[in-house]
């Protein structure tokens, strides 16, 4: 059976925790800041983790 390829664009969005959960970056955080709180933006940096309903899913795309 071959080989499955890694997503390239999914590997780039997505991280691998050390308890195997799959971390993610805020969305709404790239363009038209102006009208964001100082509070709101600050909190957008953080990261977060995938939902459990999608974390399979992403699992198999970006694991080799």
């Amino acid at each position: 059976m071959p080989k499955h390829k890694t997503n390239k664009s999914a590997a780039k969005r997505f991280w691998l925790t050390g308890g195997k959960k799959v971390k993610r970056t805020r969305a709404f955080k790239k363009h038209i800041l102006t009208k964001k709180t100082r509070n709101r933006k600050r909190g957008l940096r953080a990261r977060a983790y995938v939902h459990l309903t999608q974390e399979r899913t992403i699992k198999k795309i970006i694991d080799n």
